[in-house]
């Protein structure tokens, strides 16, 4: 625009009685830039859609699959810890709990082991699904979703760690070696019991993810690759996580014993005891997993479907 040009435009302007001041003639002079608020609104905005409905169905799914595992993973982890003291043999420990649930079943069921394994493994799931919901709505991403990153690791084996670790310490006093009953677990018990956790909730909540693309197509005649990782990686970890177990156990039995004599006691029991552990992991991560996942996954796209109409 030329000098006169914005003359003019200015007289035109004060002929029409609307003078313009100078910072209305900047701001007309200047190009107007687009907005970006709305977008940036529209991005940063979190799902909270049934948020205490996803809360209680996180809930609802950790009960359902902690109360159906919970009694076998009691009954093997007191036949393991039985066995390893040398209380009673794997199978007699195991026939004898088996024996008290059908024939007294409320007795069982309101026992101080039965109420310790459902809490650990009630919280176990129900803190591995909030870590879904809270992904879910940072992100925000379908209510159903679900995650396997550091951060679901880190919280699960967490809890799962101190619970079991307070779970173990409770046991190992229940059942272990009548001497030492009353005795305090030792410090390097407790770092072998966490190593341990540390392998099996790695292997229950990361690994299979990332196993299950890996499988043959072939299975999915029979269940989903999801599934089938899901109940193999966990038990497939045993193999090296049970001596840690035996060696924790046996530091507490025997105070005094030696390094041979130790590895002796859990070359002994390793086989038995990893294939009881193998037993309880199957449940507890493997079908309890599954059923964690799969009623979680109902519930949440039945809160889902009032959106899509």
């Amino acid at each position: 625009m030329s000098d006169g040009a914005g003359r003019n435009g200015v007289n035109s302007a004060k002929g029409h009685g609307s003078p313009l001041t100078a910072k209305a003639l900047l701001h007309a002079d200047l190009p107007k830039r687009p907005s970006t608020v709305g977008s940036s609104i529209i991005q940063t905005q979190w799902n909270t859609r049934h948020l205490s409905s996803r809360t209680a169905s996180d809930a609802a799914s950790a009960a359902c699959a902690a109360g159906l595992v919970a009694p076998l993973i009691t009954i093997l982890d007191r036949g393991i810890i039985e066995n390893a003291s040398g209380r009673s043999p794997l199978l007699t420990s195991i026939s004898t709990s088996f024996r008290a649930l059908f024939t007294r079943p409320h007795t069982f069921l309101a026992s101080r082991p039965f109420r310790l394994i459902s809490l650990v493994y009630f919280s176990t799931y129900f803190v591995a699904n909030s870590i879904d919901t809270i992904s879910s709505t940072l992100t925000p991403s379908p209510i159903a979703h679900t995650t396997s990153g550091p951060s679901k690791f880190l919280a699960t084996s967490s809890v799962n760690m101190s619970l079991c670790l307070y779970k173990d310490s409770q046991f190992a006093q229940m059942f272990g070696a009548a001497a030492t009953c009353r005795n305090p677990i030792p410090k390097a018990s407790y770092a072998l019991f966490a190593l341990r956790d540390c392998l099996t909730v790695f292997a229950s909540f990361n690994l299979p993810p990332v196993v299950a693309p890996l499988l043959s197509d072939k299975l999915e005649k029979v269940a989903s690759k999801a599934s089938v990782a899901q109940i193999l990686v966990p038990a497939a970890m045993q193999v090296v996580s049970t001596p840690l177990h035996l060696w924790g156990l046996d530091l507490y039995n025997r105070p005094a014993a030696s390094t041979s004599e130790r590895i002796r006691q859990v070359g002994r029991n390793w086989v038995g005891s990893t294939a009881a552990r193998m037993g309880r992991i199957v449940p507890a991560f493997g079908f309890g997993g599954v059923i964690n996942s799969k009623v979680r996954r109902r519930l949440m796209t039945a809160l889902e479907e009032p959106a899509v109409e």
